[in-house]
């Protein structure tokens, strides 16, 4: 669906910036909503969704039912199901027997639903935002010299690749995990390949090496700083840990032991998927029959430096349990080193009207207002450190929308669950 035409006059409820999955499922949810204007401004030109990890059978961590709309509304016309039974796939999707969608399949969903909404403007890029306190309004400007002005701000900008401080400047040809397919035709041609790193996105990436080994016949390592190949914790005590009750409890701790809880959390949300571990040992095993197979995997290990010569990387580890430096030499460098938060150069402008924590984060209200009224300025993801594992949780996309709309409307649009868990989280 095209897009409206912006008139100079206009004044929106809210303008949406950034396009991933958590502003397009709110996108989903306020289509319907007569009483609400929204807009949202992505600059890329199409929906896109970690697009450099399209292996084969990669598929989802969280069920069908966590998608842009469900969990919200069941009968929303841009949930999965529906955008299966309009694929013709949704038969073979239930013969399946596989809660699980297939990434790519997840992004194709995605786009079905973008292309239907008149709210979405791609090839949008946001260079700056301001406020007038004469009337209230934040003032959205972008690189093609469009203007939108609204009451309300949703900032939904995800989270950029994180390249780690050792290989910041580091020249050659290494990639991060974020655009391993488009060159992985490449890399397979190196002698040898070190894959840095730990969770899904690496897991998955060393099952894809290690199955054409002997194809190609370089050499492949898998170094990761954690302590061992920790799966993701996915028992149905702790999936109650993505709740309101949770976040209730969690957003009461004192600051200090909240940042405490998100770092050593991270197993909860960024281990791997049982089942790959097992079938990259059965692989191994398996490849191993012939002969021992030139490949190491390597746990404890911190990435303290690097340098690339003459088409070599040497990359400096420390064993930090044995407290014992070791190097490498690869010709392939991949980093799974994952996302991390980057605020926008382009809230600058409004930076005295939002608040932050004593670490320099955004101050996250229950609500998920980060500006000064707390009713303002609201934020999509980026919260761990105030809404622990349920800020990146496809899960808890939905939840988090029906209470940021209940925001915007000044009334409850889609019901907020305030309890589902079993468990106490408090005394």
């Amino acid at each position: 669906m095209t897009a409206r035409p912006e008139t100079p006059s206009a004044i929106h409820d809210f303008v949406g910036i950034g396009l991933g999955p958590f502003n397009l499922g709110l996108a989903c949810l306020t289509e319907p909503i007569d009483e609400l204007d929204g807009v949202f401004l992505e600059s890329k030109p199409d929906f896109e969704w970690h697009a450099g990890m399209f292996l084969e059978g990669a598929h989802l961590q969280t069920p069908f039912m966590s998608d842009l709309v469900t969990l919200a509304d069941p009968t929303s016309p841009y949930s999965f199901l529906n955008y299966l039974k309009e694929r013709g796939r949704l038969y073979s999707f239930y013969i399946r027997e596989n809660f699980y969608p297939l990434r790519v399949e997840y992004d194709d969903y995605c786009r079905w639903a973008a292309n239907q909404l008149s709210s979405v403007r791609f090839s949008t890029t946001v260079t700056e935002v301001t406020y007038r306190d004469e009337d209230g309004l934040y003032v959205v400007r972008t690189a093609a010299g469009e203007v939108f002005r609204a009451r309300r701000l949703v900032l939904g900008t995800g989270t950029p690749a994180y390249i780690p401080e050792a290989c910041e400047g580091l020249g050659g040809d290494f990639i991060h995990n974020s655009r391993y397919v488009q060159h992985r035709e490449e890399l397979v041609k190196k002698e040898s390949i070190t894959l840095v790193g730990s969770g899904q996105s690496a897991a998955e990436i060393y099952y894809d090496l290690l199955s054409e080994i002997d194809v190609h016949g370089y050499r492949l390592n898998w170094v990761t700083r954690s302590p061992r190949f920790f799966p993701l914790e996915y028992t149905k005590l702790t999936l109650e840990m993505t709740s309101p009750e949770y976040i209730d409890y969690f957003r009461e701790l004192p600051e200090a032991t909240r940042y405490r809880l998100t770092a050593e959390q991270k197993g909860l949300f960024k281990g791997i998927d049982g089942d790959l571990i097992n079938e990259i040992f059965d692989l191994l095993y398996q490849k191993n029959l012939g002969g021992p197979v030139p490949t190491r995997l390597l746990t404890n290990s911190a990435l303290n430096s690097a340098r690339h010569e003459n088409g070599t990387y040497t990359l400096s580890f420390r064993q930090e349990e044995q407290g014992k430096d070791y190097d490498l030499q690869s010709q392939g460098l991949v980093l799974a080193t994952g996302y991390r938060y980057a605020e926008p150069e382009f809230l600058r402008p409004i930076k005295n009207r939002l608040c932050y924590d004593v670490h320099g984060n955004f101050d996250v209200a229950r609500n998920y207002a980060i500006d000064a009224t707390g009713r303002g300025v609201f934020l999509q993801n980026a919260g761990a450190h105030t809404h622990s594992i349920t800020s990146p949780d496809l899960g808890m996309g939905a939840y988090r929308n029906s209470s940021i709309i209940r925001e915007l409307l000044g009334s409850e649009y889609y019901p907020v669950e305030k309890t589902i868990a079993f468990q106490e989280f408090a005394v």
